[in-house]
Formats: structure tokens, sequence, C-alpha cells
């Protein structure tokens, strides 16, 4: 017997994908799901705030935590006066991204990614969305490294890998059956990505920048009395949506 979770999903895969006609193409699918495929991959797209984010490549699956503090950083962002520039670092998908360009229409966005494979799907969700491709900019290499010298930027947010490889059992095993463990195993007490970003964002920031960062509950301490702390002029941890501490920001003096 099916759980109501799972009736649900089947349900929205049903009017989703195939307008409600039961095909030989859905039943297949069906049995995917039932074998714990992510639905969104099945779909082939999920909503994030206002925009479509189409998963092609098969980047990491949005989460709604991201799209909380994502949120209250655009609220941010559109406090800002003029031209705003923006940095999706890890950008996967591009959702974060995405979405900042689809709200806030005068900023200009780059993207930060380094598995090639998903930059395809980052512009497709870029033309999908109706955003101007002249507004964005995508980049290759290890976190900072394809960013052109001398780049500065408004806000830089970040979903990196942050979990601990001996942590994998927190999560579903669908996860690391299906998802990219690129984007979701943080190295050493899964801290590796987020201390490189902590020691090299500040060279990125414009004066008053400010550097979000989603992290696991127990990384907020780590973060809060990291030896480069003291450079940034503020950093303060966020809960998300369930009041798990989700997410930091730093602020450049």
């Amino acid at each position: 017997m099916q759980t109501d979770t799972e009736q649900k999903e089947r349900a929205w895969l049903l009017r989703e994908k195939y307008g409600g006609v039961e095909t030989p193409a859905f039943f297949d699918d069906c049995k995917r799901l039932f074998e714990r495929e992510p639905l969104a991959y099945l779909i082939g797209h999920i909503p994030f705030l206002n925009t479509a984010i189409f998963l092609d490549s098969r980047p990491l699956i949005p989460r709604p935590e991201t799209e909380y503090w994502t949120e209250l950083a655009i609220a941010e962002i559109k406090k800002r006066n003029g031209r705003v520039s923006v940095l999706d670092l890890c950008a996967g998908s591009g959702c974060i991204g995405v979405a900042v360009a689809h709200a806030v229409p005068e900023a200009r966005v780059d993207f930060a990614e380094i598995d090639a494979r998903h930059h395809p799907t980052i512009e497709k969700n870029i033309r999908e969305n109706g955003i101007d491709p002249s507004r964005i900019r995508i980049f290759g290499g290890d976190l900072f490294s394809e960013i052109p010298q001398g780049s500065q930027y408004d806000f830089i947010l970040t979903n990196p890998p942050y979990l601990d490889p001996i942590l994998v059992d927190r999560i579903d095993a669908s996860v690391m059956e299906y998802e990219p463990a690129q984007a979701i195993l943080g190295g050493t007490d899964g801290m590796t990505y987020i201390s490189r970003i902590l020691e090299n964002a500040l060279g990125y920031l414009a004066p008053g920048g400010m550097l979000y960062i989603e992290h696991e509950p127990e990384q907020a301490e780590y973060i809060n009395t990291h030896p480069c702390i003291a450079t940034y002029a503020s950093c303060e941890t966020f809960p998300d949506q369930w009041n798990v501490n989700r997410y930091s920001v730093l602020t450049r003096s």
C-alpha cells in the first residue's frame, strides 16, 4: 500500500509531466519513483521562489531551506541602490542566482560552478525564466579560481558542499544514490569548502558586501570562531523555517 507521501508524489508526477494522462511512460516513471528516484528528476524541474528550475544535468536538487534564506537575501539585495553585483558560488542548477536575477532586474549575476556539465542547465534556467543573458556570466573552476581578478560583488550567495562524510546516514539514502556527491560531501567535518570560502571571499566582496553561506547547524560555532572571522566586520548565524541554524551572513567593512 502506498503512503500518503507516495500517493501525492504520484499525483504530482501525473499532473506536472503527463497532463493527467496515464501513459506507458508514466507507469515506467512510477516504477522509478517506487525505487526512490527523486521526483524532481523525473519531472525535470522544480519550483524555486518564483522561478522554474530545470534539472537536465541532474545537479543538486534545490531544498526548501535554501529557498528560505535566498528569499531573505533577495529582500536585502533590493535595499541597495543602483546596479548590484551578485555571485552564486557553487551554483549547481543556478537556482539561487536565477531567483535573484528574476526578482531584481537591475542586478548583474555571475555563477561559479566547477562541474561544466551543469553550465548548460544554468543557461537553460536563465533562458526559461526570461532573464536577459547580457546580465549573466558563468564561470567554471574551483570556487573563485576562474573569477576574473579584481571582481567585486555586493553579495556572494553560496550553498557549498558541507555534509561531513561520516554523517551520511543523516540524509535519505536516495540522496547519495541519485544526487551528485560532489555537491554534498564537504570533506573533513564538512568544513573543507566552507573554510576556503571564508578565507577567500573577502577578496571578492565590495566594501559593505555580504556573504551568505549555508551550513549544518553544528558548523555555526566553527564559522563564528574561524581565525579569519576577525577580518570581517560582522558574522551572524540565522535559523531556517524549522528553527535550525542553517546559514550565516558575514559582512565586509
